[in-house]
């Protein structure tokens, strides 16, 4: 990709979070991002249709941070890879977004785009780590166990009043599915 689209892209992300810790994301306009990020707004619809796409797309470049981190963890570790609480520690920075687009009245665009964007993260999480040779349906059970798990408890995190600190969200999920590899395997047929 272009650096200057790039850049772009990420002048507008990072307004958006910046604007959404300073009021609701209801209240913030495309001209206030586009005006935050230092662009006018026909840049801003060059690069997405609408501030929902723009949001999708803010939070899978975040979780997307984390995975390239995450390709170094241990699976054999009792401890979460500082990855995971750094990601946690962004969604508790920027925590009415994240709740305001996963609640219920939410989006389902941003909802569905950052579970497929989880899942692949621990899919290629799972297939960098694995020495053994996994069956298509073993990995994509245990890639969906483990991203369910770690949405669900996100969004039960985020609901939280009070919300604990972001390392004990990342305990819960680091204990919710103990050791990545090697969890299931298919039923004998």
């Amino acid at each position: 990709m272009d650096a200057r689209v790039e850049r772009t892209r990420r002048s507008l992300q990072e307004a958006l979070f910046a604007l959404t810790q300073e009021r609701p994301l209801d209240e913030v306009t495309v001209g206030d991002i586009a005006e935050r990020a230092g662009v006018n707004r026909s840049s801003f619809y060059q690069h997405y249709a609408d501030k929902e796409t723009l949001l999708a797309f803010a939070i899978e470049s975040a979780a997307d941070e984390a995975g390239v981190q995450l390709a170094d963890l241990d699976p054999e570790s009792d401890e979460a890879p500082p990855a995971l609480t750094n990601y946690l520690s962004h969604i508790d920075s920027n925590s009415e977004v994240y709740s305001s687009a996963l609640s219920p009245r939410g989006s389902a665009l941003v909802a569905s785009r950052m579970r497929a964007r989880l899942k692949k993260i621990v899919r290629e999480g799972i297939l960098s780590h694995s020495a053994e040779h996994r069956d298509d349906l073993a990995l994509e059970i245990e890639s969906a166990s483990i991203t369910g798990a770690t949405f669900g408890i996100i969004e039960a995190w985020l609901a939280m009043d009070p919300r604990p600190a972001a390392e004990t969200a990342v305990a819960w999920i680091w204990q919710s599915f103990g050791t990545p590899s090697g969890r299931w395997t298919a039923p004998p047929e």
